[in-house]
């Protein structure tokens, strides 16, 4: 159904304008911690704690609303949100300011997982799932690309200060929150005019109540929390890469921000994409192919090559060295990302979707995001006590995550067939043959 790709483009957008909105403070790190003198400490949690915060104490409900209400108006009322603070955070002039202002971010990107992941599964079935949810997921890798591209040349061709109309003198970095802000809200009233698709699967057309919700933890909970923490892993290593990689190549390498933008941002777009994206194709071909744990093969395989990438990139004698080994790093642990929601759907109930992957966002966000980048900045401070062995710090802390990844993966393994029948046996997931799109169903209702 055309209408059915229509949405995916919309949903696709919407959650690389996420990521630009989340993602540009890491290239503006480097002149904010200058103008505001903050450590590394309080840039890890202005770029992960500050989100986990709000997902950690709101991201279940909005799961639950999910569930119940018009998905596509929570979804709408929440890129406003992250816009509107996106913008606000142009104007703290302060460590605590920018902090609350990030976690408003959060509050705004805490509807755009479990709304988006629980629309699809309606929109798209079976082997056509994992392509579906590996185009959805290549958003962050286009906004976070494009928010290193966009940001350094702003910053490049922006002057250190900026005098704005009733807001006074501002400095660069204050300039690109401020312009992301409008560009936001466009995206809202786009997102408020999709059509809500039509809940399938056994019992869909009811809110699930908590009971149910507990039924089916008790019974498959063990193995979403298997799969949510193998993802969660392997998404660790990757904020924590993103986060830390720019101030890498600007200590130890020199590189300006312009050339640190331009050279991360492409490759995370079509490597960090590209990875996504194969993710769906192979899991859903080793699924065609009778391989019920193939998706959990892919995410194991793409965790262990980035293992064996990850010194050539983070040693690498210039930083022209380490960008040339950062494109294919990126792609295999997109691989393994990517490989995590797929995987998840197929065992949980349509109608539960919402909360499962809000569930989902909150284990990633607190470990992945909040965790992550600050176990590299305590390794780093507290136990090199050298800013300029942040390479080190990074080999000391990736490994380690990665390798968590895969052996969930494969404690995962030996259950995932347990419960993938369970659903099947439900009538919760419909299997289809190839890869279109075309043949996606689901009505679309207002």
């Amino acid at each position: 159904m055309a209408y059915s790709v229509y949405v995916l483009v919309v949903l696709v957008l919407a959650y690389v304008l996420a990521f630009i909105d989340r993602q540009i403070l890491t290239l503006l790190a480097v002149p904010m911690k200058a103008d505001l003198g903050l450590s590394d400490l309080q840039l890890s949690l202005l770029q992960g704690l500050s989100f986990a915060l709000f997902l950690a104490v709101g991201g279940l409900p909005i799961g639950r609303l999910v569930d119940r209400r018009r998905r596509t108006a929570v979804l709408a009322a929440g890129v406003a949100a992250w816009s509107l603070f996106t913008a606000a955070c142009g104007l703290a002039r302060s460590f605590p300011a920018l902090f609350l202002a990030r976690v408003g971010v959060g509050f705004g990107e805490a509807t755009m997982v479990p709304s988006a992941y629980s629309l699809i599964g309606d929109l798209f079935h079976g082997r056509r799932l994992g392509l579906a949810i590996g185009l959805y997921n290549m958003g962050p890798y286009v906004g976070a690309g494009l928010a290193l591209i966009l940001g350094g040349l702003v910053l490049h061709h922006l002057p250190p200060d900026v005098v704005l109309p009733l807001l006074g003198n501002l400095r660069g970095w204050q300039v690109v929150f401020l312009l992301l802000g409008p560009v936001g809200l466009l995206m809202a009233l786009w997102v408020a005019t999709v059509r809500e698709p039509e809940r399938t699967g056994a019992g869909a057309r009811t809110a699930p109540n908590w009971a149910e919700v507990r039924a089916y933890y008790r019974v498959h909970g063990v193995n979403a929390l298997l799969v949510n923490l193998a993802g969660t892993f392997a998404a660790m290593a990757l904020y924590s890469l993103g986060a830390w990689l720019p101030h890498l190549l600007a200590r130890i390498h020199h590189m300006k921000p312009l050339d640190i933008g331009q050279g991360m941002g492409w490759r995370l777009m079509v490597f960090g994409a590209g990875g996504a994206l194969l993710a769906g194709i192979l899991g859903d071909l080793l699924r065609r192919r009778g391989l019920v744990q193939g998706r959990l093969v892919v995410m194991i395989a793409g965790a262990a090559a980035s293992c064996l990438l990850l010194y050539p990139a983070l040693r690498a004698p210039d930083g022209a060295g380490a960008l040339a080994w950062l494109g294919p790093l990126i792609g295999c642990m997109t691989l393994a990302i990517g490989s995590s929601p797929p995987a998840l759907q197929e065992i949980t109930p349509n109608r539960l979707r919402g909360f499962q992957h809000a569930v989902a966002a909150l284990i990633a966000t607190l470990l992945g995001l909040g965790a992550g980048p600050s176990v590299v900045a305590l390794v780093t401070d507290k136990v090199l006590r050298d800013e300029s062995r942040l390479d080190l710090s990074l080999l000391l802390t990736l490994p380690a995550m990665l390798g968590a990844c895969i052996v969930l993966a494969l404690i995962a393994c030996r259950r995932y067939a347990t419960s993938l029948a369970a659903m099947a046996s439900t009538d919760e997931t419909v299997p289809a043959a190839g890869l279109s799109l075309s043949g996606a169903s689901g009505n679309a209702t207002t």
